[in-house]
């Protein structure tokens, strides 16, 4: 079966919908213009569109020199377990080895089982522990880390 949606780089076109997806899935949404961040050149936005062109998933990334951090994986939760935050996933990390980027990082809420799963899956580990780094609720936030995998892009700076 043929995936339902196609994975691209975030274009302005689609903030509205993603400001709008963010309110869905987090209880401390970006706003359309803080979104805005993840056009320019040391972020990205990662967006999964449906068959109309709608957003209904997003990832973001933003790069500091040789390291990134993934910033947010939202899937509308009409459209979870289709393997949609998997594919967002997979670009981001496919566009930090583009970019030569030694290491990625994350932080996912100590209970959300599915997200550490999936990034375990993409070779993150627990790293750290950030003491109620959530709020509403308040919750400890995972540090994940997934360490020198531009190797696996052909280079050996990391």
């Amino acid at each position: 079966m043929q995936n339902e949606w196609r994975v691209t780089r975030m274009q302005r076109e689609h903030l509205p919908h993603v400001a709008a997806l963010e309110t869905v899935c987090f209880s401390e949404p970006w706003s359309e213009t803080a979104l805005e961040l993840l056009l320019g050149e040391t972020a990205v936005g990662i967006v999964a569109l449906d068959g109309e062109g709608i957003p209904v998933g997003y990832g973001s990334m933003m790069q500091a020199l040789d390291e990134g951090q993934i910033i947010n994986v939202a899937v509308h939760p009409k459209h979870r377990r289709k393997g949609i935050g998997a594919s967002i996933v997979a670009a981001l990390i496919e566009e930090g080895k583009s970019r030569g980027l030694c290491e990625l990082s994350l932080e996912v809420r100590a209970s959300n089982e599915a997200a550490i799963g999936l990034y375990e899956a993409f070779g993150f580990s627990v790293e750290g522990v950030r003491k109620r780094f959530y709020r509403h609720p308040a919750e400890d936030g995972l540090v994940m880390v997934r360490r020198n995998y531009s190797k696996e892009a052909g280079t050996e700076k990391c």
